[in-house]
């Protein structure tokens, strides 16, 4: 099952912050693991590479680029690498995106439009230049990263409105997407992850909500779930897989909650 054997992926957010798997490194080495050619791309060179190491030394074929998913010629370049170096796209991983605090009083308008640009320009762009590869092949899978922030709000005392609504959109960017493209041969989805134990959560979260205790941090998390524990990078790859499968070709324009039951009891 899964087999994705001659297939090509492109995974943009590929690396990590940190020691451990991100979403999106667990998504490349995943994908690589059940036969398809990755193309890592990041904006740090360095995570990128320690990806494409980690699925080389399991066999796998791998080749890296970096990537600013907010400057369109830097999509564009990525995606014209990937066709250089695979010849096809029939995969498209957009996985970056990040949060800032602040209320609309709060927060400067330039870091709104910084969160824009960063979780919901990155996904527009990421289509807008792989999609015309995937229409003249007549086929290709696109899944699209929200958050479970982008459903309701979740309190823990941390405004978040731009992320929040840049998630949100991503949402119904990924069905009007998928309606648009359904006769092409093309599937466009969304994975919305949870509370997620990714090295985000200590690289980031943790000094800005938590004064940087990652264990109480850790502690918080997990007693909000229904599960009794976050998720991690491997949850959310693992979905992607599935939606990227043959075995969801009648899945498109809808979404794969993985939050352990935290919507549902919110």
């Amino acid at each position: 099952m899964h087999d994705l054997k001659g297939k090509v992926a492109l995974v943009a957010g590929a690396g990590s912050i940190g020691p451990g798997w991100g979403n999106g490194k667990a998504t490349a080495a995943l994908l690589a693991r059940q036969g398809a050619s990755v193309l890592a791309a990041d904006i740090v060179a360095a995570a990128a590479e320690e990806t494409r190491g980690v699925i080389e030394s399991e066999g796998g074929v791998c080749a890296t680029t970096t990537v600013d998913v907010t400057d369109a010629r830097s999509v564009q370049a990525m995606v014209e690498t990937c066709v250089a170096r695979f010849g096809r796209i029939d995969i498209l991983i957009n996985n970056v995106g990040g949060s800032v605090p602040g209320d609309p009083v709060t927060m400067p308008e330039e870091v709104w439009d910084a969160q824009v640009a960063y979780n919901l320009k990155s996904v527009f762009l990421g289509c807008k230049y792989a999609l015309p590869v995937m229409e003249q092949q007549g086929s290709g899978v696109i899944v699209n990263l929200s958050s479970v922030a982008g459903l309701r709000h979740l309190g823990g005392g941390r405004d978040q409105v731009a992320y929040a609504a840049t998630k949100s959109a991503v949402i119904q960017f990924t069905r009007s997407t998928a309606i648009a493209y359904a006769k092409k041969g093309i599937r466009c989805n969304t994975v919305i992850p949870g509370l997620m134990h990714t090295p985000l959560l200590e690289a980031r979260l943790a000094p800005q909500v938590a004064g940087g205790d990652v264990d109480k941090l850790i502690a918080q998390r997990n007693a909000q779930v229904p599960m009794g524990r976050m998720g991690d990078g491997w949850d959310v790859a693992n979905a992607i897989l599935f939606l990227v499968s043959d075995e969801a070709r009648y899945i498109t324009a809808t979404e794969i909650v993985v939050d352990g039951g935290l919507i549902a009891a919110a």
